[in-house]
């Protein structure tokens, strides 16, 4: 289900590029992101994210930063990721999601949407930066 409200910047969830309007070599399939944008007002519905992988870029730039996930993430079982802040991209709600864990004992879902250290949060807009030459 998707998310129905912002979420504060450093927040891992899970952003499906798959649900139309992407087209390689931009993200098509969903994919663990980190929110970089804070609640702006009058703009309802979207947020701005920097995907993860899991695979070690073949030509690591300053574009490119190695970053440890608080925990494992269901569906993505490693810890180590790389941002590829060369691709960040403004999405709608729609597409993003909390990742879902198990159920509590009244069978209401679990979600997790952990939120990475302000080290690793820098890192991430210093690649930023670099990507958008600022």
């Amino acid at each position: 289900m998707p998310i129905k409200y912002d979420q504060p910047p450093r927040t891992v969830l899970l952003c499906d590029y798959s649900k139309g309007g992407f087209r390689e070599p931009e993200m098509v399939k969903r994919r663990p992101v980190i929110v970089i944008s804070p609640r702006l007002r009058h703009r309802t519905g979207l947020m701005t994210v920097v995907p993860l992988s899991t695979t070690v870029p073949t030509n690591p730039a300053a574009h490119h930063c190695q970053i440890t996930l608080p925990q494992p993430l269901p569906g993505f079982p490693i810890q180590v990721c790389w941002v590829k802040a060369d691709m960040i991209a403004t999405v709608s709600f729609d597409r993003l999601d909390m990742f879902r864990t198990d159920r509590d004992p009244n069978g209401k879902r679990k979600y997790l949407a952990p939120r990475i250290s302000e080290a690793d949060f820098s890192a991430v807009l210093a690649c930023i930066r670099a990507a958008l030459g600022l």
